[in-house]
């Protein structure tokens, strides 16, 4: 059984016992939230779609960890006229483990 969800302004194809990182959420570390913007649930046989949400369905995840990801640097360069600009960038995520998705 897999499903599509939304967060962060992007699309994730998870399923039971996934760990994925996904832009930052407001939770501590340790509970566990509720994933409302769930867009496909298939259980190999019966797909459900939804237009775009399901209604009434919400997957469970456990908030792993926070942190941030590698350095990210932006280098811009024109040769012959001395211009160089370095720019960088660590983007925060919270670290989540699927534990439960509704029956499709």
């Amino acid at each position: 059984m897999h499903a599509v969800i939304r967060t962060g302004g992007k699309q994730y194809r998870v399923a039971e016992g996934d760990v994925l990182r996904v832009e930052k959420l407001d939770a501590e570390a340790g509970s566990t939230i509720e994933l409302a913007d769930v867009l496909l649930i298939s259980d190999g046989e019966n797909v459900q779609v939804g237009t775009p949400v399901l209604d009434g369905k919400a997957i469970s995840a456990d908030v792993q960890s926070h942190g941030r990801a590698d350095k990210v640097e932006v280098i811009k360069f024109k040769r012959r006229k001395k211009y160089r600009r370095t720019h960088g960038h660590r983007q925060h995520y919270t670290q989540l483990k699927i534990t439960s998705i509704p029956g499709a």
